[in-house]
């Protein structure tokens, strides 16, 4: 039996699990608070490090043989010839690179030609669009910047003491806007077109490879953004989709390779396995539940779930198209949120609150559809979010999505899919484990919710609700569904 640490350096904390490498049975924990604002836009990167160490204190690491490093995405950490910062890291929050985003766009020849690139359509958080801010907008530091780097790449290279070589995994480059998950190769003349000049990128390591070793003798694994550890932790695998529910949402499944979006609602990322994570995003998701909330006068989502519970399938009619900030899927980014069907039997506030649920369902499902008329398959779904476990969510997504829903419990699935990459990393490197095959840990434990004879009712909602949506906004999704 080993030894193996998972290290998850969120937006806001550091949590790490320390892990049995043969079952993957979490032994020890810490935890602790970034010393920063978490809505902060910009930070120095000393900051994780100061909230890594307190993380680890107390003897958490003692008798640990590996570690995986997960961290959030999209940051962008830029270095001089030196290797010291040019500037505070900017992070995946910042929308201020908007308008760069856009101007990318145009320069490379439009959205098609981006995603034929990279897989991906600029966004604002992305790397890409970044550097191009940093040179539009400070184009002295721009002039600086010599190596770029993200949140999970510099952190591995602190742990391994700052040596020549850099790296990343092929996750975490999948989301910069210049690596391209369907040729396994960067595009640096993007890297150029943004920043105004070529930079150093870090070496992209296989998912079974280590970055290095520490001066203690620790093996640090490759690492990777935290929707790859994340996946990977929950171990989800081909046929299997995940469903984000937050403020705005996501829907990324498993699939054997690179999809090139000409529509650019699909990103293509890569996993930490060495498959693929298409992933399409939604603007709207648990905000259109809390805009529900506050408009019928409830004190929170649980209410608000009990209140839909009393209605019965299709509100009556009513129909909440929820773009209540613009939408991504389909691609609507002024539009505003429709409620249509208001006929006098369906004017109650319980026909309101099941609408807000079925609505937000309902999108989450043409995200979804999108996926599949791509040929990603999809035979369960695993619901993440706080809203996951509201009693409407549960009753009605199975039928709506229709198919398996899995409800994981709980847990720090992003530092144990780190934990379980470094598991890898150590039984490769002890000639126990293929680099093909990562270590067969057990799955997360979790609620199995069947459509059983909801099915039909679920078809009805969804054709309810994409007869209006078609309507309102006709042609919304190009034929890409």
């Amino acid at each position: 039996m080993g030894i193996v640490a998972g290290l998850d350096s969120s937006s806001a904390f550091t949590h790490i699990v320390v892990c049995d490498t043969d079952s993957g049975a979490v032994l020890r924990e810490g935890y602790a608070a970034h010393p920063v604002e978490a809505k902060a836009s910009e930070v120095d990167p000393q900051a994780w490090l100061l909230s890594l160490g307190e993380a680890a204190s107390g003897g958490l690491l003692e008798g640990v043989q590996a570690i995986g490093v997960s961290a959030q995405q999209h940051g962008l950490v830029p270095l001089d010839r030196q290797g010291n910062l040019v500037r505070p890291a900017l992070l995946g929050n910042d929308r201020r690179a908007q308008v760069a985003a856009a101007d990318l766009v145009d320069a490379l020849g439009g959205r098609q030609a981006w995603a034929e690139a990279v897989g991906a359509v600029p966004q604002a958080a992305q790397p890409v669009a970044k550097l191009r801010w940093l040179a539009r907008t400070e184009p002295e530091n721009a002039q600086r910047v010599a190596a770029v780097m993200q949140p999970h790449d510099w952190l591995v290279w602190q742990l391994l003491g700052r040596p020549a070589r850099r790296t990343t995994d092929r996750g975490a480059a999948s989301g910069t806007g210049y690596w391209s998950a369907g040729s396994a190769a960067y595009r640096p003349d993007l890297v150029e077109l943004a920043l105004g000049h070529p930079a150093a990128l870090p070496e992209v390591l296989g998912p079974a490879d280590s970055a290095g070793t520490t001066p203690e003798g620790l093996l640090i694994s490759a690492g990777t953004g935290e929707t790859m550890a994340a996946a990977f932790g929950l171990g989800v695998a081909v046929g299997d989709a995940v469903v984000s529910l937050g403020a705005s949402g996501s829907v990324m499944a498993v699939h054997h390779e690179a999809l090139a979006d000409p529509h650019g609602m699909i990103t293509s990322f890569a996993d930490a396995t060495g498959m693929h994570l298409p992933v399409v995003h939604v603007s709207n998701a648990v905000r259109a539940l809390r805009g529900t909330t506050e408009m019928l006068g409830l004190e929170g989502l649980e209410e608000l779930s009990a209140l839909a519970l009393k209605s019965t399938p299709g509100a009556s009619g009513l129909v909440l198209l929820p773009y209540l900030e613009g939408e991504r899927t389909p691609q609507l980014p002024h539009t505003a949120g429709t409620l249509s069907g208001l006929r006098r039997e369906s004017m109650k506030p319980e026909h309101l609150a099941r609408a807000a649920f079925e609505g937000m369902l309902c999108s989450l499902a043409d995200a979804l559809d999108v996926l599949r008329g791509r040929g990603v398959e999809v035979r369960r779904v695993f619901l993440l979010g706080a809203a996951a476990e509201l009693p409407a969510v549960q009753a009605l997504a199975p039928a709506v999505f229709g198919t398996q829903v899995v409800v994981p419990q709980p847990a720090q699935y992003a530092a144990l899919g780190a934990a379980r990459q470094a598991a890898w990393a150590l039984g490769v490197s002890q000639g126990t484990l293929d680099p093909r095959t990562p270590p067969a840990w057990q799955g997360a434990s979790a609620q199995v919710l069947e459509p059983g004879e909801e099915l039909a009712v679920g078809r009805a909602v969804r054709q309810q609700y994409g007869a209006t949506r078609d309507q309102i906004h006709p042609g919304a999704f190009g034929g890409s569904q």
